[in-house]
C-alpha cells in the first residue's frame, strides 16, 4: 500500500551544458627539471615541444584560464596547487569592445605562462560556456604542459627554496640529462614588461565622461574592463611612453600590472617622478604599477623568497581612503614576486596603505592627507576576475576622484581643455579601439 504512494520524480541531466573532449592521444613523456637538482617525471598535453622558465606555484582554486592568460606569468613554469586543472574547459576569448567590454573574455588574448604544471589534467570537461579542452588549448597556443607529477612536492621545495628556475622536458628531450646550472634560462634579466606592453595607444570607451590614461605594463584585460564598465574612456599606453607630454588631456593616470623585474621600469619610475611633482589628479597603480610608484616615491623595490600568487592572500588597512577602512582585513588577488621594501622612516608625504597579515611585506602605499596628491598603489588585484573581490570599488573610488577633481577644475565634459579627444600619435593609423593586447 505504502509503495503505491511512493512519487517517481524524473532524473535530470546536464546533457546540453556537458561537452565531452576528445581524450589526449599524443601524449608524450615529459619531466619537469629544477636548477636545484630535482626532477618530476610525467605525461605532456598540450604543445610537443621543450621549454625553460621561472618555475612558480599559484594556490588559485579556480580561474585557471584568467591564470594563464595573466601577463604578469610571462616567462614562468605556472605550478598549480588545485589537484584537478581543466575540469571546466576553456571558453570562447572573444567579446564586444564598448562601454561594458575591451575585446577578450580572459585577461589577455592568449596564454601568457610558458608552460604548465598540474597533478590531475581533466581530459573530459563541462561547462556551458566551453568551447574546448585545456589541453587543446595549450596546443594551439604552443604551450606545453606536463600531469600526473606530484604538485604538493614541487609546491614544497619551491615554498621552502624559493621560486627555481627550471625546464619542461618533453618527448625525446625527456630521456636527456637534466640541464647544467648555467643552461637554465633567467627571464628576468628581461625587460618582460616591454614584451607584455601595447606598443601603440589605443583607446576604449572614448565616449566616456572622465578621461583615464593607463601605462601598460602588461594590464590584465579585467583592469581595463573595470575602468570602462564605469564610465571612463580609457587611452592605453606603452609602459615607457612620457605622459608629461599630454598629462593636461587627462583627468587621471592608472598604472597596470605587468611581468618580471620593476627595476626594468626604471624610466617609467622617473617620468612618473615628475608627473608626481608637476601633476595634481588622481594616479593609481595595481602590482607592477605600484612598485614604479613606490621607486618613483623613493621607495626600493625587492625580490621575495617565492612570491605570493592566488586568491587567498589577506592584507590589513592601515589608513582609510574611500571605500577601505583603516583596521579591516581584505581577502586579495595576488601574482608578484616582488615587493616594496619597508622603511622607517617612510618618504616625506607618503604612508603604508596595507601590510600582509602572513609575511608582513607592504601590500599599498597612498600620498599623505598633507601632500595635496591624491595616488594610492596596491599590491594585489582589485579587480580580480574569478574573486575574491572585496575591494573591487577602489576602482570606483578612483573614476569617483577623477570626476571630482575635474568638476573642481571646470573641465568640460569630454575630458580636455578645450579640445577634441585624440589618441597620442607614436605611428601613422593607429586604430582608435582594438582588442586587448597580448
Amino acid at each position: 500500500m505504502f509503495s503505491r504512494c511512493i512519487i517517481r520524480v524524473p532524473r535530470f541531466h546536464r546533457g546540453l551544458a556537458t561537452h565531452a573532449s576528445v581524450p589526449v592521444s599524443t601524449s608524450h613523456p615529459a619531466v619537469l627539471h629544477l636548477k636545484t637538482g630535482q626532477s618530476f617525471a610525467g605525461r605532456s598535453f598540450g604543445a610537443p615541444c621543450s621549454v625553460f622558465g621561472e618555475t612558480v606555484f599559484s594556490t588559485s582554486i579556480t580561474s585557471y584560464t584568467e591564470s594563464m592568460t595573466d601577463p604578469s606569468y610571462r616567462g614562468q613554469i605556472l605550478v598549480f596547487t588545485t589537484p584537478l586543472i581543466g575540469n571546466y574547459g576553456v571558453p570562447s576569448n572573444i567579446t564586444p569592445v564598448n562601454s561594458q567590454d575591451v575585446g577578450v573574455t580572459l585577461e589577455s588574448s592568449t596564454v601568457q605562462c610558458s608552460a604548465v604544471v598540474v597533478a590531475d589534467l581533466a581530459e573530459r570537461f563541462s561547462h556551458h560556456a566551453a568551447v574546448e579542452s585545456l589541453a587543446a588549448w595549450c596546443a594551439r597556443n604552443g604551450v606545453p604542459g606536463i600531469t600526473g607529477v606530484d604538485t604538493r612536492a614541487i609546491t614544497t621545495l619551491l615554498r621552502d627554496q624559493g621560486t627555481t628556475l627550471g625546464r619542461l622536458a618533453v618527448g625525446e628531450d625527456a630521456t636527456l640529462p637534466p640541464p647544467k646550472p648555467e643552461e637554465y634560462w633567467d627571464p628576468t634579466t628581461e625587460n618582460l614588461v616591454a614584451q607584455a606592453s601595447t606598443k601603440t595607444p589605443y583607446e576604449l570607451n572614448p565616449t566616456g565622461d572622465v578621461r583615464v590614461a593607463v601605462l601598460d605594463f602588461g594590464a590584465k584585460a579585467n583592469i581595463l574592463r573595470s575602468l570602462v564598465r564605469r564610465g571612463a574612456a580609457v587611452t592605453v599606453l606603452p609602459w615607457n611612453f612620457d605622459f608629461n607630454t599630454i598629462r593636461d588631456r587627462y583627468d587621471g593616470l592608472f598604472l597596470s600590472n605587468g611581468p618580471g623585474d620593476p627595476n626594468h621600469c626604471m624610466p617609467a619610475a622617473l617620468n612618473l617622478r615628475r608627473t608626481l611633482r608637476e601633476w595634481n589628479k588622481p594616479i593609481f597603480g595595481i602590482c607592477m604599477g605600484h612598485q614604479v610608484i613606490g621607486m618613483a616615491a623613493g621607495l626600493d623595490a625587492y625580490r621575495m623568497m617565492f612570491g605570493n600568487r592566488g586568491h587567498n592572500q589577506p592584507v590589513l588597512a592601515l589608513a582609510s581612503s574611500g571605500s577601505i577602512k583603516a583596521g579591516r582585513v581584505y581577502v586579495t588577488s595576488q601574482n608578484h614576486q616582488y615587493a616594496l621594501r619597508l622603511q622607517d622612516p617612510f618618504p616625506d608625504g607618503w604612508e603604508p596603505f596595507f601590510i600582509n597579515c602572513n609575511d608582513s611585506s607592504v601590500e599599498g602605499i597612498k600620498s599623505t592627507a598633507d601632500s595635496g596628491r591624491k595616488v594610492w598603489g596596491v599590491q594585489f588585484h582589485p579587480e580580480s576576475a574569478g574573486g575574491p573581490l572585496d575591494t573591487i570599488e577602489m576602482f570606483t573610488d578612483f573614476v569617483t576622484e577623477c570626476r571630482a577633481n575635474k568638476l573642481q577644475l571646470g573641465l568640460h565634459t569630454d575630458g580636455m581643455i578645450g579640445g577634441k579627444n585624440e589618441v597620442p600619435t607614436l605611428a601613422p593609423d593607429i586604430p582608435r579601439r582594438v582588442a586587448v593586447a597580448a
